[in-house]
């Protein structure tokens, strides 16, 4: 395993983060903070509690997971596409380095951005609302998972796309509903029965329970379901992955 490769890799995309400090770290709380006003505040003080939390501090793990979710399929997407875009991947791909080595770097920078991003925005929700964490090593496990598995999966995306366009299809038509329609701002036991069982077919369910129920010990599913379904996803990405660079897909031409 060549470190220093890795080290540099990883530098080199961590740089670009500090680069645009504007949209990787301060536009997401922002917008995140207006959730918080918007659904916490004014919204937020019509509802009733939810399995006995308030619905402002019910919201935090989801609105977390909306940004864990989104920024670290992004992160990971453009930081691999533009070196496809300039040209530069052919450098990489004919450096001494395997592709281990780059999914470590590229993946581990973008879960990287993203975990420090979900810490701040979590800082900041308790400015709004006050917030427990009933089993911190859980929610710990939840944030590194789920950023370093869809970090993997937007860095298939950005292997796969071949314009902007398709960098940000999946994030926005398919991500960005599937987090809404996944328990950020409700619980999908309220749903009737044929909506909840429609909800269980939603991926993003599981990583939102398990990570609400490390807060509150509240949760949609099961938190061993949770656990195991986060795990299948990430092997699943690491197979594609391994995949695409045992074959070549979309890197060779």
């Amino acid at each position: 395993m060549n470190f220093h490769a890795i080290r540099a890799m990883y530098l080199f995309e961590m740089a670009r983060a500090w680069r645009t400090v504007l949209q990787s770290i301060v536009a997401p709380v922002i917008s995140t903070s207006l959730y918080f006003v918007v659904f916490g505040a004014a919204i937020g003080s019509r509802i009733a509690e939810i399995d006995g939390i308030s619905y402002g501090a019910f919201i935090v793990p989801g609105l977390v997971m909306l940004s864990l979710l989104t920024q670290s399929v992004s992160n990971a997407s453009f930081g691999i596409f533009f070196p496809k875009f300039t040209g530069t991947i052919y450098e990489l791909l004919s450096a001494p380095v395997s592709y281990r080595e780059i999914v470590l770097s590229y993946v581990g920078a973008a879960a990287t951005k993203s975990i420090l991003l979900g810490l701040i925005i979590l800082a900041t929700a308790g400015l709004f609302v006050p917030l427990q964490v009933l089993h911190p090593v859980w929610m710990v496990l939840f944030l590194v998972l789920t950023a370093v598995t869809f970090s993997l999966f937007g860095f298939i995306i950005g292997i796969w796309a071949d314009n902007f366009e398709k960098l940000q299809l999946v994030p926005l038509l398919i991500i960005t509903p599937l987090t809404f329609l996944g328990g950020s701002f409700y619980s999908i036991k309220m749903l009737p029965p044929i909506w909840h069982t429609i909800s269980l077919f939603n991926p993003v369910v599981y990583l939102i329970s398990g990570f609400r129920w490390s807060f509150y010990g509240n949760a949609d599913v099961s938190i061993a379901v949770s656990l195991t379904m986060t795990v299948v996803f990430l092997a699943a990405f690491l197979a594609i992955v391994a995949w695409i660079f045992k074959t070549g897909y979309r890197l060779k031409y």
